[in-house]
This record gives structure tokens, sequence and C-alpha cells, in this order.
């Protein structure tokens, strides 16, 4: 067996990063940019106001001013601001020339065509200044970020209407098992339904890669071979669930070795996942991933995830260390992803019981600690590096 840290050396080792695409910002959420972003302009483009309010110069502001006109949103006022002046101005509205400074309508009393100003007013309040935000050709968004909401936003309002974005690494998920039963099907004798497929597809796309295909296999070898053949033409990383382990109907790295696909590693010192194999043929990646529904979707989480970050050229997930709230025996040879909970002070919570077969120990996670091996307990208030999900 070899340790959690040699298996994902030797996955990113076998990772080749996918190319790029120009595409637009409104089909870009969740992709990962393939270029520096730069500011087309200043953000905002010009001085205005941060309030409803009035625009005047702040020396002189002491007595009644005279109204001179309005600038609104999208509608400047084309003229400039006088001694003795105000200017009605919107939020977000352009600041006209000749003012330097804002005060909220609340602050004003207006009589007529005069407005006069409650308390003292200085250059600069409630003005943003133009390039407040951005500044033109400043870098506002870095290569192998993933665009959420904000940094679509911020790409938006520096004047980009596409990026250069990383293909989708194409995601195709074999499950095998005579015993599986598709989602929401009738349960006959000794069947369990198919939650692997489900869980390791959602798993992918949260991932930012594009799920091609979901394939059942069942427990023969000849089944075994077809899927395996028609994930690997199909894809850019293969899932497959079940049959990599030495019982008579574990077919997968027969299979595999059938199609030409290079084994990289077989079996890890990690529990729940001890079975998990990993190889490649030309590129694609195949992972061979336990079939017990939380060993897959641990081992998927610290092997499968890196590998689909870094073919689209974004950095690690994140993991960062964390305080344990309560003892856990440890495993004497293999080291151990317990599901926990974190709270606000950083204390990690088992989530409860951690058979590799209490699925519903992910419920609820937010991290795996991963527990080193060895005799005896880790105590509370130890400190463990934790995956987070």
């Amino acid at each position: 067996m070899i340790s959690i840290e040699e298996a994902r050396a030797a996955v990113l080792a076998a990772v080749t990063p996918l190319g790029a695409e120009e595409v637009a910002l409104a089909a870009a959420h969740g992709r990962v940019l393939a270029e520096d972003v730069a500011a087309a302009h200043d953000v905002p483009p010009f001085a205005n106001s941060a309030m409803d309010g009035f625009a005047l110069r702040a020396a002189g502001a002491g007595g009644p001013l005279r109204l001179g006109g309005e600038s609104r949103a999208g509608a400047p006022f084309a003229g400039t601001v006088l001694p003795g002046q105000a200017v009605r101005i919107s939020t977000g509205a352009a600041l006209p020339a000749g003012a330097d400074a804002v005060v909220p309508v609340e602050r004003a009393t207006v009589a007529g065509e005069l407005v006069t100003i409650d308390g003292e007013v200085a250059p600069g309040d409630h003005v943003r200044g133009a390039g407040e935000d951005l500044r033109a050709g400043a870098i506002v968004l870095r290569r192998g970020s993933r665009l959420g909401a904000a940094e679509l936003g911020v790409a938006a309002g520096a004047g980009r209407a596409g990026v250069l974005v990383a293909h989708r690494p194409r995601v195709a998920v074999v499950a095998t098992g005579d015993e599986l039963v598709p989602a929401g099907e009738p349960l006959g004798p000794g069947q369990i339904h198919d939650s692997n497929a489900l869980a390791l597809a959602a798993l992918a796309a949260d991932a930012g890669a594009e799920v091609v295909a979901s394939l059942r296999a069942g427990d023969g070898q000849a089944a075994t071979v077809a899927a395996l053949r028609t994930a690997l033409d199909e894809a850019d990383v293969v899932l497959t669930s079940g049959g990599v382990s030495v019982g008579p109907h574990d077919h997968v790295k027969a299979a595999l070795a059938e199609l030409g696909v290079r084994e990289r590693f077989w079996r890890v010192a990690l529990r729940p996942g001890k079975p998990t194999w990993f190889g490649e043929r030309d590129g694609v990646l195949v992972f061979g991933l336990p079939g017990n529904p939380v060993s897959a979707l641990v081992t998927f989480t610290l092997f499968a995830r890196p590998a689909l970050a870094a073919l689209q050229g974004a950095p690690p997930p994140a993991r960062r260390r964390v305080v344990l709230a309560e003892p856990i025996e440890r495993h004497e040879s293999r080291d151990e992803a317990v599901r926990v909970r974190l709270d606000e002070d950083g204390r990690a919570h088992p989530t409860g019981p951690q058979g590799s077969h209490q699925l519903s120990s992910m419920v609820g996670a937010d991290a795996l600690a991963i527990v080193p091996r060895g005799t005896g307990r880790m105590e509370s208030d130890a400190t463990l590096l934790a995956e987070l999900l």
C-alpha cells in the first residue's frame, strides 16, 4: 500500500492540463480562467455619488444654494456647478464638473429653488472616485480562478464580454455490481439502490466537469469491458465504483488491463478506501474507486477531485488544520478519513458512525479529517490536516 500523499502525487504526475476556449460571460459560471483578466477602464469610470442628495462645492455651502439642475444615473448634468449652486443627484450618477462633494437628501431642506444644508461639508463627502474599485490595466482576476457570481460581475464591470476558460473535463461514471438498481425502482432480493453513480456524477459536476456518460456494468467480465471501452472513448476521466478488490466477481482491473489502461497504483493505506486503483491510457485518467458508498466519495475527494482541478489549471482543493473535538481510535496500518463537522471555533466533530457503508456520515460533513495511522487513540485537542468538502 502507498500513502495518501504518494497516491495524490502519482495522480497529479499523470495530469496534462486541457486546452482552452473563449466563452461568453453568461456561459462562464463555474468555469476556470485560462488567462489573466485586466480592467479595460477605470471602475467606476467616472466620479459619482454614493447617496441621493445634492452635488455642490464644499466651500461656500453654508448659505442657501440655488438649484441648477439634476444629474441622474445615465443622464449626467451637462453644465458646471458654480459657487452658490447645487445640483440634485442620484446614487451612482456622475458628479458634475465643479462639484467636489455630495450632501445626502436627509441633510438638506428645499424651499422652491433654494437648498439649505444642515451641518459641515468637506471635499470628497459621499463621492466615489473614478477607479476607486478597479484601475485601468490592473489585473483583476487571475488565471486558475473559478468563476463564481462575484468574479463574473468583476469581469463584466472591467469591460469584458467573454473570457478564455479551460475546457471542462469530460467524465464518465461506470457503476459495477449485479445488486444495483436505479433510484426509485423496486428492490428485489439482495438488491440495493445505486447511490454511487448519482453521487459521483454530482461530485464531478461540482468540481467543474461535464458528466458525459453514466453506465452500469453488472458483475460480468464482458459487460465490464464493454462499459469501460465506451467510457474510455468518450471521456477525459473515467470513474468506476466497485469491482477493484480481489473477489471472484471483481472484474474492473482485468478489464482495464485488457483495454490497455496502464496501472499506476492499486491499494492505498487509507480507511475507508484501501482498494483504490488508478491508471491512464493515452491521457485518459481512470479511477477505480471502491464500491462502498463512503469509500467511493472519500477516494473521489482525495484523488479524483485534485485531478479534475489540475486538468483545468486550477489550484488544488482547500486543506486546513483543524482541532479534534473528541478522541478517535487510530488504525494501526492505515490513515483514516474521518467525516467531521467544523464548529465556529474550527474544532472538528465526527458526524457519527464512520462505517464505509454508512453514507449518512457524509451528510452535514464539512471536511475529511485525516487521522494518521498508529496505535492507541488520537486525543481531543490534537491538530489534524483536513480536506475541506
